[in-house]
């Protein structure tokens, strides 16, 4: 159900406030399973000497959401199965990943040489489902895979209330992760999970500069604050997973990330 126009004009102005400052949290130690990422958070503000603000949105990497919550899989203690194993061939993979992919995916859409598509449980349509080997630690047994958080909306929200709870500023997080897209090169930031701020405003019936009614216009604002924040924190070994986001004026709400997530019968790459 559309909000009245009047609300939506309002969020407009609010959205559209010409400036954003956008810093990454310097010195961020390596993620252990079992670290509080608020304090992390709070530590590295203190070495920038800043705080939290009301309106302030923290976006955090998926990497370090996924360690804090202990989703490292050795590839050692991973039996592949027959189906495994046959993708592992199309797609000249590890069959252990490969397992591992099967597992955290409701669906393959793709295999080629080099490229598993899938849709991950959570309904997001990406490689690999999500499942990344950089930047981790081997152990003594060698490789370790890294999942994505079981539930990425719920990780945002409980990342959320503890921030609220330990400084009593009113903040949105965004856990962005890095994804390729139909049509173009290159990988972009995505918002796999977020709370505190809405993350798909949908401005049908609103009216474009002429006067003209908007009918398909719905801007993925979580994905776009997620993207914005990568280019502080980086793709690679810059050791910045946490960023935050200043300025940001747009609608708030409580509703989940997943609601950006196209329906199947609505998705015309399947």
């Amino acid at each position: 159900m559309l909000a009245p126009q009047g609300e939506r004009r309002l969020n407009r102005q609010k959205l559209v406030s010409g400036k954003l400052n956008i810093f990454a949290l310097p010195g961020v130690p390596l993620v252990q399973p079992g670290d509080d990422l608020s304090a992390l958070i709070a530590d590295g503000l203190d070495r920038i000497s800043d705080s939290l603000v009301d309106g302030d949105v923290v976006v955090v990497a998926q990497k370090i959401v996924s360690k804090s919550e202990g989703r490292l899989f050795p590839l050692a203690e991973v039996t592949p199965s027959p189906e495994a194993k046959a993708l592992a061939a199309t797609a000249d993979k590890d069959p252990r990943l490969m397992e591992l992919v099967l597992q955290e995916s409701t669906e393959v859409l793709r295999a080629i040489r080099g490229v598993v598509i899938t849709a991950h449980k959570s309904g997001i349509v990406m490689a690999n489902a999500g499942i990344d080997r950089s930047n981790i630690t081997e152990d003594a047994d060698g490789e370790i895979a890294l999942l994505l958080p079981e539930d990425s909306d719920a990780s945002a929200r409980a990342l959320r209330d503890k921030l609220k709870q330990s400084t009593g500023i009113d903040v949105g997080v965004v856990i962005a992760d890095s994804v390729g897209r139909a049509w173009r090169y290159g990988t972009v930031g995505l918002a796999i999970g977020c709370a505190g701020i809405e993350p798909l405003w949908d401005q049908r019936g609103d009216t474009d500069m002429f006067g003209r009614i908007l009918e398909v216009t719905e801007v993925a604002i979580a994905d776009q604050i997620a993207s914005a924040a990568n280019l502080v924190m980086g793709e690679a070994g810059e050791g910045t997973p946490l960023a935050i986001v200043r300025g940001y004026g747009g609608p708030r709400t409580d509703r989940p990330a997943s609601v950006a997530v196209r329906a199947k019968d609505e998705d015309l790459f399947r």
